[in-house]
């Protein structure tokens, strides 16, 4: 019986009078086309007429609107006229002629006379001409014809307010006054699959200081008891997919109070003075479910500093936006219990006022992630997916130096398609490295043409990068070196770049010669200047023109910075003098002919080495960091992490020994470095 309830009836077509209107265009078309038709008049003009008159053809005519006319001829005149070829096409019933009177009643009347006048003087024996005048009677048709444009304008007017109501009216009920209301999503509290701190991964620092203000909701009368005030704002800062709107989320699932989220673009309106409206309404809103959160993602749409207008209005609606947010926030009238939050990447260039304490009093940077961090979104995203039992998660994190949660959440989803294109059971850690070397290199283009000085050529560029970084201690450890096109490139040397947060004149020098080996290599081993350098050489430029306008880095140039950490400068004029622009382009050539230099000597030293190298890229296409130390050795880095290991493990049983205590030795491990992917430093 449960069975026979649940079994759903069987769908029944239903009359529709779509199928009636159809039908009954469709008879009106059919009768159109091949209905009966009356047999038509033949044209003809008033001199054709007035000849029929005085012979005595013509019956009577009919006038219809005081223009056209149709002649009904006697049948003597038929049967007289059938030899003349100008009626040849003459009707055998109903109107046989019709032509146009010119309008004037009058005058056509007096012109039937004197043909009629002219017949008597010829001696024809005939009838008077009987003339009828008509008006056409108008009926619905007509009037719907003459009025059809006027219908179709005030059909295209209402479509056109229903759209706009339907935008600007949001869940303001379709009426166009609403058209100043905010749009706000409303987060309740008792909302289903809430997202909590728990679901975001990482971002410790951000969190601690924005679960504050969470506190605060929660227990505002602990804080009121010290006499201390809730912070009215908190602007979220940070590069693209760092998770600065997923933490607004999170700050709506743990307050346990309402949360309104709008986006800076949603205040931006055709109408003049929408904007403002809808920033008013939103307080409003806000003011009666205090305490409450009010959360703006991408402020930067409206909160752009005043005055730096790219258009030419005067009035300009997105400064009157920002005008009445900054009222709103801290002005005469009091928000008691309402908190707004924000988010933005380009915080350089909002409005001075919005940064202000009393408006936003706090910015939380949200960066980002460390390795550390990288491995917990790296669980978060990898919860859904099949994953092989081997795989290092750790090893993942340590892969990706400076990607976002964005960036690692697409690196996971990469490979798992890579992996199903593959037809494997599970994601693998070498599905993973695909991923990574897709996103940051490209697509692969095994089937670029190539020939073999080129491909030699490609080969001695890629290993010179690789042994000048691998004899350089502050250079970045070398991980996988190939020559397979990918990409605009040719080729390519990856590396794991240090996460380092300072950098000394020591370490730029080493890095600018590493990515200077493939260049030096081509010459000194080939004797060829190519192309392939061209990303190389905007790098070391780039860094060149760092180290000695932006980090005093030139004892000429002097412990000055011409940074502008505000990009609020004139882009059309420079902050230093002709004389100081030209020192700063000695300075930087200086720097970067030493670093020529030090290549130039590690390759020379090590011309067998890049050679052999060079062989074995030909040979496998891909070569890894256990390939390169066969040939090499171990690498200037693995023996400067040897010495501070040892130098760490001296200090620590100094201090054993000084307290009195002895330390057991460690067991030896032998770890195993797999290969791996990571960002291409050098192209070729």
């Amino acid at each position: 019986m449960a069975n026979e309830k649940q079994k759903m009836p069987p769908m029944r077509a239903g009359f529709s009078f779509m199928w009636f209107w159809g039908f009954v265009l469709l008879l009106i078309v059919g009768y159109t086309l091949f209905g009966e038709r009356e047999q038509r008049p033949i044209d003809g003009d008033w001199n054709m007429v007035s000849e029929l008159v005085e012979r005595g053809y013509v019956e009577r005519i009919n006038v219809l609107d005081k223009e056209k006319a149709t002649v009904f001829l006697t049948e003597e005149a038929q049967k007289a006229l059938a030899d003349d070829d100008r009626f040849k096409n003459l009707p055998s019933t109903g109107a046989h002629i019709r032509f146009n009177t010119g309008g004037d009643v009058q005058y056509f009347a007096e012109q039937i006379e004197k043909a009629e006048a002219a017949a008597v003087e010829q001696g024809i024996d005939a009838q008077p001409v009987v003339v009828k005048y008509d008006r056409t009677e108008r009926g619905w048709v007509d009037y719907f014809v003459e009025f059809l444009p006027w219908l179709l304008i005030i059909v295209v007017w209402i479509f056109f307010m229903r759209s706009m109501m339907r935008g600007a009216g949001g869940g303001g009920g379709g009426n166009i006054m609403n058209v100043g209301k905010a749009r706000a999503q409303v987060f309740d509290k008792d909302k289903k699959k809430r997202v909590t701190f728990k679901d975001v991964a990482g971002l410790e620092e951000a969190k601690i200081e924005i679960m504050e203000i969470v506190d605060f909701l929660k227990k505002a009368d602990k804080y009121k008891a010290l006499g201390a005030k809730i912070p009215k704002g908190a602007l979220l800062v940070g590069p693209p997919g760092t998770g600065k709107t997923l933490l607004a989320k999170a700050v709506a699932g743990e307050a346990n109070v309402p949360f309104l989220s709008m986006s800076g673009s949603d205040f931006v309106e055709m109408f003049v003075g929408v904007g403002a409206s809808r920033v008013r309404d939103l307080f409003d809103q806000a003011k009666k479910m205090a305490p409450c959160i009010v959360f703006i993602d991408e402020i930067d749409a409206i909160g752009r500093a005043r005055g730096k207008n790219s258009g030419f209005s005067g009035n300009d609606e997105r400064e009157n936006t920002l005008n009445q947010l900054l009222t709103e926030m801290d002005g005469f009238q009091t928000n008691a219990g309402v908190i707004v939050l924000a988010a933005t990447n380009r915080v350089d260039i909002l409005d001075k006022a919005l940064m202000r304490a009393g408006r936003f009093d706090r910015q939380i940077e949200v960066g980002l992630p460390d390795v550390k961090e990288r491995k917990e979104i790296f669980d978060v995203h990898l919860k859904n997916l099949k994953l092989d039992d081997k795989l290092d998660r750790e090893f993942l994190a340590k892969q990706t130096p400076g990607f976002a949660g964005a960036d690692i959440a697409n690196v996971c989803n990469e490979a798992a398609l890579i992996a199903a294109r593959n037809n494997k059971d599970s994601v693998t850690q070498e599905d993973f490295l695909a991923a990574i070397d897709r996103i940051v290199g490209g697509l692969e283009r095994r089937n670029m043409p190539m020939s073999p000085e080129e491909r030699r050529s490609t080969a001695i560029h890629e290993a010179g990068h690789a042994v000048v970084m691998w004899r350089l201690k502050n250079c970045d450890s070398v991980l996988k070196v190939t020559i397979i096109p990918r990409g605009r490139s040719l080729g390519a040397t990856w590396y794991l770049p240090e996460e380092r947060a300072n950098h000394n004149v020591e370490h730029f020098m080493h890095k600018m010669a590493g990515m200077l080996g493939g260049r030096i290599a081509e010459q000194q081993l080939m004797n060829i200047t190519s192309t392939g350098a061209l990303n190389d050489l905007e790098r070391t430029s780039q860094m060149a023109y760092a180290m000695v306008a932006y980090y005093g880095m030139s004892p000429k140039v002097g412990n000055i910075s011409f940074f502008d950490s505000t990009g609020q400068r004139d882009t059309f004029t420079k902050p230093f003098s002709e004389r100081t622009a030209e020192l700063i382009d000695d300075e930087v050539r200086r720097l970067v002919d030493e670093a020529v230099a030090t290549t130039r000597r590690i390759i020379e030293e090590e011309r067998a080495n890049i050679e052999r190298l060079a062989d074995m890229l030909i040979e496998k296409e891909t070569i890894f960091t256990e390939d390169i130390e066969s040939i090499l050795g171990r690498s200037a880095q693995q023996i400067e992490r040897d010495k501070r290991e040892e130098a760490e493990k001296a200090k620590e049983a100094e201090k054993a020994k000084e307290s009195g205590v002895e330390l057991t030795p460690e067991p030896t491990v032998t770890y195993v470095i797999e290969p791996s992917a990571e960002d291409t430093t050098n192209e070729n």
